[in-house]
């Protein structure tokens, strides 16, 4: 019989998670806008857990109802009806805080307004814009005999009306266009606003003029977007990988319901149709009056005059060129001589950038090779690894197509890349590519030179800002020599290769990481271990940090996220503690810390402690030799051990509470922030030299698919 006193479920675990990242809502100490943001991304954060996790519970559920989650003992059923039943009180906890937080705005000229709260012209100005943008690409529908229900897409905003005509009840749907803004700006010396689908409801009873209308409301339906696009659904003879990821997409769109979210209560014969047709049952049903959308909120600072932006939000903070950094030297010259680690967001993606920039133009250099996970929109490092094919070097880049929702963003970029020259490979059918690792060859003075760089977190310029993350650059030759086998594995499609120093998922990661944790079992009561990461729900893991909490080995886990282990249990895991820090920054980097002093083996990867991470994903640790860059990782972890302003202790009945002790407060963020102020010379992004043939070449094919 599994043992369940010391772990527990995985999808709870993350409601937790995200409760916490509501908390900041409430933060006294976050400006106020700030707060309301952290609503919004509780918002997102929960409609990606329905669309991903739940929906993956209801397919669990029909495949193998008999299959129980190895950290709780319970069914996928039972699962189901524990979550549904944490998220209730959650979306009270939502709506009196957004709403009380659009009260503390109204009184610094920010108000969300219903359409009863307008006054004579204000309404006016909204008729007038139903008139001129809303109703002329509304596609409203009756549902009868004649009009089948229609399929209503994935979180987007619908007006449901009730309505009589003669003496039958009749549906009628409207779709909120994609078209149109999710809000209108009113006019006016302060910033008001009204939802567009509060207009398009003021307005139903026009659209619908030949029915009485008897009641209302504003609905959105979430549906299960965990596509697998292994799924006997697909064409087994589509050949081109990118071809499959579209035809995904497109599926998506079409997945059951799992939730559905109304502005208000409405009959019993209106409720009862809309559950019937989805179908859809009572537990999935949520009802609140705060907004069902929040993502306009980050745009509204934008909006504000610069006294007041700046008494609402953050204080602007622009990353730093490391101090051990020579802004006018080469960057790879810097880091032939001496490893060199970037710490985002508190320092600049830039040297990195540079560093590819230089790559293109350097003649030494003949190949570039890259993973890519997740791009920005905008993305200098494509167009440096275009310069750089452009140039004659051999690039390649295994760009995944399946990074969640970053789908199409990277069907774009693939096919930009191959524009340019580039080789650009997918990966495996059966395992995502999440490594973040580039190679640059060079070939001086008749010899092969490596410098690598391997990181925490993607090559994304916008999130660099936003996740803390950690870049390794290198020139330690094993280090690119290991590089440079994991990238001849992955073009020949071969997963199990052999690697001296990197840590390389699905082969020898999670191997490694138990030997590891084995040898500070072995000293016992002198043993350490340091770990900090996103989620931890691998039970092999788990199982093995219990074994070295029972043989005395200390262990600090700082886990931002989901945690399938719970600490100070007796006789299991009285020596584990785990904190997790919700903040400004998204927690990202992932470090591993095994023993201390010159014996301590210290690795940064792409990967947490979850089974997808170490056995479905190809993944990279590397570790670091560097004493100084080891150093700078211990300041990061000392800074997050004593945080005791944002971070949340888990306790031994899973609950998380604040540290004690809080007399001198600490906010590890913050403090971080300080020290990489106190350089100098902020960093610039040399723009890439364009190649005016390629980018006409793009937008000509591009003109094309439009």
């Amino acid at each position: 019989m599994n043992d369940y006193n010391f772990t527990q479920n995985r999808e709870l675990s993350w409601l937790d998670f995200n409760e916490r990242v509501l908390y900041e809502a409430v933060d006294e100490t976050v400006p106020l806008l700030e707060r309301l943001k952290f609503v919004s991304i509780f918002t997102s954060n929960l409609d990606e857990f329905f669309m991903i996790r739940v929906g993956s519970l209801f397919d669990l559920m029909n495949i193998n109802p008999e299959s129980k989650d190895k950290r709780s003992g319970m069914t996928a059923e039972e699962q189901l009806k524990a979550v549904y039943a944490a998220v209730k009180p959650l979306y009270k906890k939502r709506e009196e805080i957004c709403l009380s937080l659009e009260k503390s705005l109204s009184m610094h000229g920010i108000s969300r307004l219903s359409y009863t709260d307008l006054s004579s012209n204000d309404q006016k100005f909204c008729t007038q814009y139903f008139k001129e943008s809303i109703e002329p690409i509304i596609s409203p529908q009756i549902v009868d005999t004649h009009h089948p229900f229609p399929h209503l897409k994935n979180k987007v905003i619908h007006i449901g009306a009730w309505l009589k005509y003669k003496a039958k009840d009749v549906l009628g749907v409207i779709p909120l266009p994609d078209a149109l803004p999710s809000v209108l700006f009113l006019p006016g010396n302060e910033l008001r606003y009204i939802h567009t689908e509060d207009i398009l409801l003021a307005n139903i009873e026009e659209i619908f003029y030949n029915y009485i209308v008897r009641e209302k409301v504003v609905f959105c339906v979430t549906r299960n977007a965990d596509i697998n696009i292994d799924d006997d659904t697909f064409d087994i003879y589509i050949d081109d990988f990118r071809k499959k990821m579209k035809k995904a997409l497109k599926q998506r769109i079409r997945l059951s319901p799992v939730r559905l979210e109304l502005s208000s209560n409405i009959g019993k014969d209106f409720l009862e149709h809309l559950k019937m047709r989805l179908p859809i049952q009572d537990d999935q049903i949520f009802i609140t009056s705060a907004p069902l959308k929040l993502n306009y909120v980050f745009s509204l600072e934008n909006m504000l005059p610069e006294t007041k932006r700046k008494a609402l939000t953050y204080p602007t903070f622009t990353p730093y060129m490391p101090s051990d950094f020579n802004s006018n030297e080469s960057i790879m010259k810097q880091v032939i001589r001496k490893d060199r680690l970037l710490s985002y967001p508190y320092e600049s993606m830039s040297p990195f950038l540079n560093l590819i920039k230089e790559a293109s133009e350097d003649p030494s250099v003949i190949s570039i090779k890259i993973t890519i996970y997740r791009l920005a929109k905008k993305a200098k490092l494509v167009e440096y690894l275009c310069a750089a094919a452009e140039n004659g070097k051999d690039v390649n880049v295994l760009i995944e197509l399946r990074a969640r929702f970053d789908e199409q963003n990277n069907i774009d970029w693939s096919e930009r890349l191959e524009d340019s020259g580039c080789t650009v490979l997918y990966g495996f059918e059966e395992y995502k590519v999440h490594s973040k690792i580039c190679l640059i060859t060079r070939f001086d003075h008749g010899q092969i030179h490596y410098i690598t760089q391997i990181g925490t977190g993607n090559y994304n310029e916008k999130t660099a800002t936003q996740y803390t993350d950690l870049s390794l650059l290198t020139a330690n030759q094993e280090i690119g020599q290991d590089a440079a086998e994991f990238f001849k594995n992955m073009s020949i499609g071969n997963l199990d290769g052999y690697y001296n120093k990197l840590l390389v998922a699905p082969v020898s990661l999670n191997t490694k990481l138990i030997q590891k944790i084995d040898e500070e079992i072995s000293k016992r009561n002198q043993g350490k271990i340091v770990i900090k990461v996103n989620s931890i729900t691998d039970i092999d893991l788990i199982e093995k940090l219990k074994q070295a909490s029972c043989a005395g080995v200390q262990i600090d886990l700082i886990v931002r996220g989901i945690c399938c282990i719970v600490p100070g249990v007796e006789g299991k895991t009285e020596n584990i503690r785990i904190r997790s820090i919700v903040g400004r920054f998204l927690e990202h980097s992932r470090i591993y810390c095994f023993g201390t002093g010159s014996s301590e083996s210290m690795y940064i990867s792409s990967a947490d402690f979850m089974t997808r991470n170490t056995r479905r994903r190809v993944e990279v640790a590397c570790p670091i030799f560097d004493r100084d860059v080891k150093e700078k990782v211990h300041k990061i972890l000392d800074a997050c051990l004593s945080d005791n302003t944002k971070a949340r202790i888990l306790n031994s009945d899973g609950k998380y509470t604040m540290p004690q002790n809080t007399n001198n407060p600490i906010d590890c963020q913050q403090l971080l922030m300080n020290l990489s102020s106190q350089s100098e010379n902020k960093v610039t992004v040399t723009p890439p030299k364009k190649s005016t043939f390629w980018d006409n070449i793009y937008k000509f094919k591009n003109l094309f698919k439009k």
